[in-house]
């Protein structure tokens, strides 16, 4: 079918069900950022293909709302589909909420997959639609439509020990439970698959780039509920959960045992990660005690294991990068390089790790117009060679047995302009400013933002994307609860945490420039004035110096700068060639 048949197809059971508006989301039951090929139902209906959208389909009307990093791939990706581009003035919002009710009549009813929606965004449709006198129906149509589906993912799963993880199952479990008694709460209901995985110490291949597997998990007073497929997990694997005090369930039993809690349960559930298909199955009288899931605080937290195993994962990724850096410098001009042969290189090094796993991301590796897309995908159709003048951008990470990394450089190809200098040294800036920053015990992300914008803002220019993210341990790159982003997220940055610091300046269809490391929140000190802490820069990479605008930096800059690029010769030296080493102490040499 094309496009435009299966838009057809999904009005034509709208119409047979007397349904108004049906609403796509871009999730599965797990409220999963990245998904299994089952749940791709965007993809398949339109084929747009970026992570974060939403399709809304009316009889006269039908499209995606995304935000500023996809507007350029939906717009191309969208040509002949039968749906439009909406762009969202602000990210990650459903503006579509405030739509509908001007599109539609009073008695109209809208329809979605009650399994695929939050809580909190199910019951703000029904809020804001019930008031306009428009009704909200539980349908999927998708199912119907997509004849040649593929099965949920039946890869093996399996748990990381005890050494690896810092801390055993039976322990994890025992400090959720202390929240919930602190928040007075018997039951827990996790669907989040990352949360699952920490809590377990489970991984898997569920999904592309998480390691992660299919599950739900159950905490009662009596027991502790895993809902996984069994035939994933090994034989001793089952002995284990089953020695910390862990039982195991079918996975599509975890709807039964929602409807067979006790009426008057005090359960905990996180609204942003749970489904509201799930949430409706929770007895009439429960009292609901909502907030975010308790293992999203704990694995925020890495233990000092989990800290000493990421060090050794950054070791592996700055050996890979140093070599494809340089891989990349002896060969351009001398064969073709394209960004689909770059990113193949750098995933192939990296492969060559002892702990490597596999990629955490899709890599972006975009040539001068294309590195101003901010989550720019290459394909067949768009990949360019990378030759001439110009800017090339590569944000890339590995998932290894030791941690999840997030790197994103840009290196000079040829002659490049002064504009290009200077947006690539404002961006350096940024970065710098918030990796030396010292902050007190308190300060919030909206904070810290502002901070790293600020080099930028001087000059003007600004970013659509989030500062920096929450990164897992052999887990998902992007996590919470932390965030460095302008949202005011009341959530106060502690020991513990890694997060990225990933300031960008993008010039459609000319360049753009990306400069990410990852930090490490560690205590700074005290004082009359209370606790303060500071970032630790855990990425072992060199910056590349040749294309900085010395006179925009202050000294404390190039200070910083400086005893960066030499601690990344001094660590990864001894991992390298006589060759390799000598090429690296070039480019960590000081300006």
């Amino acid at each position: 079918m094309t496009y435009i048949e299966k838009l057809q197809a999904l009005r034509d059971l709208m119409t047979a069900q007397n349904i108004d508006a049906y609403i796509i989301p871009a999730a599965d039951p797990h409220i999963s950022e990245y998904l299994p090929a089952h749940y791709k139902a965007i993809p398949f209906a339109s084929g747009f293909t970026g992570s974060a959208g939403t399709l809304v389909i009316t009889q006269n009307f039908a499209g995606l709302w995304t935000d500023s990093r996809y507007f350029s791939q939906a717009e191309t990706q969208l040509k002949g589909t039968g749906y439009e581009l909406v762009k969202l003035i602000v990210p990650h919002t459903p503006e579509y909420i405030d739509w509908l009710p001007g599109v539609l009549s009073k008695g109209a009813t809208v329809s979605f997959n009650h399994q695929l929606i939050t809580v909190a965004l199910a019951i703000d449709i029904k809020n804001k639609l019930e008031q306009q006198e428009i009704a909200v129906k539980d349908v999927d149509f998708i199912s119907t439509v997509w004849t040649d589906r593929v099965g949920l993912p039946a890869e093996q799963a399996y748990l990381i020990n005890e050494e690896a993880a810092g801390l055993s199952i039976s322990a994890k479990i025992e400090q959720v439970r202390a929240v919930l008694a602190q928040n007075g709460a018997e039951y827990h209901l996790i669907s989040s698959l990352d949360d699952v995985a920490w809590l377990f110490n489970l991984r898997g291949k569920d999904v592309d780039y998480n390691p992660v597997a299919l599950a739900f998990a159950l905490i009662t007073p009596e027991e502790v509920k895993l809902f996984i497929d069994e035939q994933k997990l090994s034989q001793s694997d089952k002995e284990i959960l089953k020695e910390q005090g862990v039982n195991l369930y079918p996975y599509q039993d975890v709807a039964g045992a929602l409807t067979q809690l006790p009426e008057y349960t005090r359960i905990f559930i996180d609204p942003k990660r749970t489904s509201f298909g799930l949430y409706q199955l929770l007895p009439k009288e429960a009292k609901i005690i909502s907030g975010i899931n308790p293992s999203t605080y704990l694995k925020g937290l890495k233990n000092q294991t989990e800290i000493s195993h990421i060090r050794k994962a950054m070791l592996q990724d700055g050996v890979a990068l140093t070599r494809f850096f340089k891989w990349l410098e002896d060969h351009l001009g001398k064969e073709k390089i394209t960004e689909w042969s770059a990113a193949e290189k750098l995933a192939t090094y990296r492969a060559e790790q002892a702990s490597f796993v596999g990629l955490s991301f899709n890599t972006i590796s975009g040539y001068n117009a294309n590195g101003a897309l901010p989550h720019y995908t290459v394909t067949a159709e768009s990949d360019q060679e990378i030759t001439g003048d110009g800017l090339f951008l590569v944000d890339s990470g590995g998932q290894y047995h030791y941690g999840t990394t997030d790197i994103t450089r840009v290196m000079p190809v040829g002659n490049c302009t002064a504009r290009q200098a200077d947006d690539y040294t404002l961006v350096l800036k940024g970065l710098i400013e918030g990796s030396k920053l010292i902050f007190p015990t308190g300060t919030k992300g909206y904070q810290i933002d502002s901070i790293c914008r600020n080099p930028l803002w001087e000059h003007a220019i600004n970013f659509g994307h989030g500062t920096g993210h929450g990164i897992g341990f052999f887990l998902n790159v992007h996590e919470g609860p932390q965030s460095i982003n302008p949202a005011n997220l009341d959530i106060p940055f502690k020991p513990g945490m890694v997060t990225s610091i990933e300031p960008g300046i993008y010039r459609p269809e000319k360049h753009g420039v990306r400069i990410e490391n990852l930090v490490l929140c560690v205590p700074h000190g005290s004082s009359e004035f209370g606790d303060f802490l500071a970032f630790e820069t855990l990425t072992l990479c060199f910056i590349d110096t040749t294309l900085i605008n010395k006179s925009l930096l202050t000294p404390d800059q190039l200070t910083w700068l400086n005893q960066y690029n030499q601690q990344v010769f001094d660590q990864l030296q001894p991992l390298l060639s006589t060759e390799e080493s000598e090429w690296l102490k070039a480019k960590c040499y000081p300006i």
